[in-house]
């Protein structure tokens, strides 16, 4: 495919600017909640650690006298307590000590069952919220696994969090949720996600499946994920259109689909820098989703100093995620001769856009028998200035390069059974180290 010179011109000049862009080492931290020191036990107000009684009422009248104090901390003391779905306020600090479980009531007796549950914990437009302490939250989700593909049920999620404003979750441990364990969304700012332990099975566990169990999905702007250790059913992190500013750092990554973005990124999604974490056995690495119908501007990513061992597919960033055709979904196997078969669209506002985007000093080994990586954009738009310095991925097939423009490699050692840098390309303009590849 020939590149219309006015298109290099503006893509020189983008990655130019988003070299200077991402100059800087870090992002600026987060705000985060101001909370009065007022605290509230839940004991005070009846819940019993017995693992048998429904606290629901209790923890929520603590929560009320909170609120009616102008704000503070409820303590849920060591013990396990049994609860049902809980409203938040503004001006709270929802505190776990250590020793503290607090679980979902079994799926039986949930408010609503498979045909509505209610997500666990919730809040809509509140400002100065806080989750802490070194407690922990379990869903006791394993019954609600199988309900995820049935159309009318409605697995509740268990912390749910919208237009929210100063949010900080720190050094909990949440175990088997239903659904998503931490979603925020809509157009929240200031969110703090430190110190997290997230643990769900495996979405292939063959004894005990999770299924859409994310770990971290949070839109917004402003955004820090630090030093949590994840290991989960779905999509290690995630977030949708609307997204900007966001910084993952210190991470360990074990089961999951990988840190993700999309598949909704209308709107819009950038300005982020995911450095320093690891990735063992995680199904993908760094997973960059939409499709037509979906679609936004994707730009000025960085991912560095990172390092995965055995995982599905280190790097993968297309604009395909619901082809219905078979030859079209298996990503894996997909080559150059069947992604130049994938027809062609009008641009428009939900065209997934893909740009700007560095990889830095990263190591991958993968599975056996997977690729080194697919980076596949559209026909009518290719995904541009994308760049790996640093970068050495060692697996049994090549990286994939489909409708791709002005990437570059520097440094860099792709191994696989084809030999050094030896890319399967396919509408696609790519440097090695200066010289291009043909």
């Amino acid at each position: 495919m020939k590149t219309p010179f006015c298109f290099l011109v503006a893509t020189s000049i983008c990655l130019s600017v988003f070299q200077r862009l991402h100059a800087q080492s870090d992002f600026p931290a987060p705000l985060l909640p101001s909370i009065p020191n007022k605290a509230f036990s839940i004991k005070d107000f009846g819940a019993k650690s017995d693992n048998v009684t429904d606290n629901t009422t209790a923890i929520q009248n603590a929560i009320g006298a909170a609120k009616s104090a102008g704000g503070g901390k409820v303590i849920v003391p060591a013990g396990v307590y049994l609860s049902g779905p809980l409203q938040f306020f503004s001006t709270l600090d929802f505190h776990l000590d250590s020793g503290a479980v607090l679980k979902f009531l079994p799926i039986d007796k949930y408010p609503g069952g498979t045909a509505y549950g209610t997500d666990f914990i919730s809040g809509v437009k509140l400002h100065d919220v806080a989750i802490t302490g070194k407690g922990t939250i379990d869903g006791q989700g394993s019954p609600w696994w199988p309900f995820a593909k049935e159309k009318n049920a409605k697995r509740p999620r268990m912390i749910s969090l919208k237009e929210c404003d100063k949010v900080l979750i720190e050094n909990v441990t949440l175990t088997n949720s239903p659904m998503f364990h931490i979603a925020i969304s809509g157009k929240s700012s200031n969110v703090t996600v430190s110190g997290v332990i997230v643990r769900a099975p495996a979405s292939d566990d063959p004894v005990n499946p999770s299924h859409n169990t994310d770990a971290c999905d949070v839109s917004g702007r402003d955004i820090l994920i630090k030093n949590c250790d994840i290991s989960t059913g779905d999509d290690n992190f995630t977030c949708g259109g609307g997204t900007t500013n966001v910084h993952i750092t210190g991470c360990k990554y074990g089961y999951g689909h990988g840190l993700s973005i999309g598949s909704y990124t209308k709107g819009g999604v950038s300005n982020f820098l995911i450095e320093d974490c690891t990735f063992n056995n995680t199904e993908a690495g760094i997973r960059i989703k939409s499709d037509r119908d979906r679609g936004g501007l994707v730009q000025n990513l960085t991912y560095r100093n990172l390092k995965m061992t055995n995982v599905g597919i280190p790097i993968l960033i297309y604009g395909a995620y619901m082809a219905k055709e078979r030859e079209y979904r298996n990503l894996q196997k997909i080559t150059p001769e069947i992604a130049t078969t994938y027809p062609s669209a009008t641009v428009s506002e939900l065209t997934p856009v893909y740009r700007n985007i560095k990889f830095q000093n990263i190591t991958a080994t993968t599975q056996k028998g997977k690729r080194a990586g697919l980076i596949w954009g559209l026909p009518e738009a290719p995904a541009a200035n994308i760049v790996f310095q640093n970068v050495i991925i060692t697996a049994e097939n090549p990286f994939g390069v489909f409708f791709v423009q002005n990437m570059q490699l520097e440094n860099c050692k792709i191994l696989t059974k084809e030999g050094v840098n030896k890319l399967a390309l396919a509408n696609a303009q790519v440097s090695v180290d200066g010289e291009e590849v043909k």
